[in-house]
């Protein structure tokens, strides 16, 4: 089974140990994990602003670079939904009938981790050990489009040493949404106060979701009150072991190289782009 990380934008630029901790999990658990440099956004900024016929050419790169897949993996419900939700309907608006049927033919294999873990590969605890009080927001994408269910409270709940407190109001949305935060700032600003008093009423030692855009949004709330939670990614704290507990961040990532055809050799990569390096494993 070939296996493509999509690691999105927002981890790309500012979360990349997101990134990195779902390719921990999955080597973990014997699956060698290829990282494709060609990616790049899925189009959902420009999608969600109104501006179609520009989020087109991204729908062609994105199925150019995954096509050969047989799964894709995204810490991400966020863009594992644009895929979903958006991709057929873009296509269409090209009027490019190959182009519909490879969108077709993709979007079921681009899945969001969780569904790989435990519907892809059948497993609801892949040995995390994180002794700390924990609490879970279940973010808007995947609760509401990808139905992630409770794929992810199994797998937390399943983590050694983790104490999972449930969440009050965990269904409301933290405010975010993209451009939402920028348009509607005064309904935003009052969802997220919300969010994070459910947090701190459940005095967890950590704060986790899904997407690192929700988790970016709630933790800045968070972190203008005192002794704010920490606040990580669920992946992170599925890629912690006993054996490693966080030091699985200084670790490289395994990845192997893509095949099929020669590659020239990569150019310098900017600075400002965080994304795991593929290496040959």
């Amino acid at each position: 089974m070939r296996v493509a990380l999509f690691v999105t934008c927002v981890n790309d630029a500012m979360y990349p140990d997101t990134g990195k901790a779902t390719v921990a999990i999955l080597d973990r658990l014997g699956v060698h994990v290829e990282f494709p440099r060609e990616q790049t956004c899925c189009g959902q900024p420009h999608y969600n602003s109104g501006y179609q016929a520009e989020a087109v050419p991204l729908v062609r790169r994105f199925v150019r670079t995954f096509a050969d897949y047989d799964v894709v993996v995204s810490p991400s419900a966020s863009c594992v939904s644009m895929v979903h939700e958006y991709y057929a309907r873009l296509a269409e608006v090209a009027g490019d009938a190959t182009l519909q049927a490879d969108v077709a033919a993709l979007v079921p294999r681009v899945l969001e981790l969780s569904q790989v873990l435990v519907d892809t590969l059948g497993v609801d605890d892949v040995g995390a050990y994180f002794p700390h009080r924990v609490t879970y927001h279940p973010a808007c994408h995947g609760l509401r489009m990808l139905h992630l269910g409770d794929r992810y409270v199994r797998l937390l709940r399943n983590t050694e040493g983790l104490e999972l407190l449930d969440l009050p109001r965990a269904d409301e949305c933290c405010g975010f949404g993209g451009t939402f935060a920028v348009k509607n700032a005064g309904v935003s600003s009052a969802m997220v106060t919300d969010k994070a008093d459910a947090v701190q009423a459940t005095a967890a030692e950590v704060f986790t979701t899904t997407d690192n855009s929700c988790l970016m949004n709630i933790a800045g709330a968070l972190a203008r009150r005192p002794n704010p939670p920490r606040s990580l990614h669920v992946a992170e704290i599925l890629a912690c072991t006993r054996e490693t507990g966080e030091s699985w961040r200084h670790q490289r990532p395994r990845l192997v190289r893509p095949v099929g055809g020669a590659r020239a050799a990569p150019a310098p990569r900017p600075a400002t782009t965080n994304a795991p390096r593929a290496v040959s494993s």
